[in-house]
């Protein structure tokens, strides 16, 4: 399990600690990416989902974009599937649970930008919260912490 307090990295350290978070990820592992626009929260998502296709072995893909629009890209791997949502145009609950989200979320790694709707509804999983501020133009400011839910 990754914890990083109040870590300025440029986007080569950033690649790294995707790389070793990527590596410690484990079907059911849910990742919440909270930041402004521009933050890295889509740029992070890219580098974990490169690195899971890498770790297992598979030919990455083509591209990997932000999900703004469809709200939800599922990258399928040989034996889970990951599951990249965003929740910005995403109004109310009913949303979410028409996404069969809570469905999904066992079976998969599930990647979330834009996660303060669930946060709000008092979110009963366990996750990882990953928090990019903007420090300058070639680094962020990133915390990530471990919320248990069954404490």
């Amino acid at each position: 399990m990754i914890t990083l307090e109040n870590q300025l990295l440029d986007i080569s350290e950033i690649e790294k600690l995707a790389l070793n978070f990527s590596k410690n990820l484990k079907v059911g592992d849910i990742i919440m990416m909270k930041g402004e626009l521009g933050s890295g929260k889509t740029t992070f998502a890219r580098f974990l989902i490169n690195n899971l296709y890498s770790l297992n072995q598979l030919t990455k893909p083509n591209s990997i974009n932000s999900p703004t629009y469809p709200i939800l890209i599922t990258y399928e791997l040989s034996s889970y599937d990951i599951y990249h949502y965003d929740f910005y145009r995403v109004r109310n609950f009913n949303e979410v649970e028409e996404l069969d989200f809570f469905s999904n979320i066992r079976n998969s790694i599930t990647i979330i930008e834009w996660p303060e709707m669930l946060l709000k509804e008092r979110f009963r999983y366990n996750h990882y919260l990953i928090n990019l501020e903007l420090h300058s133009e070639n680094t962020r400011l990133i915390n990530i912490k471990y919320i248990n839910k069954l404490l």
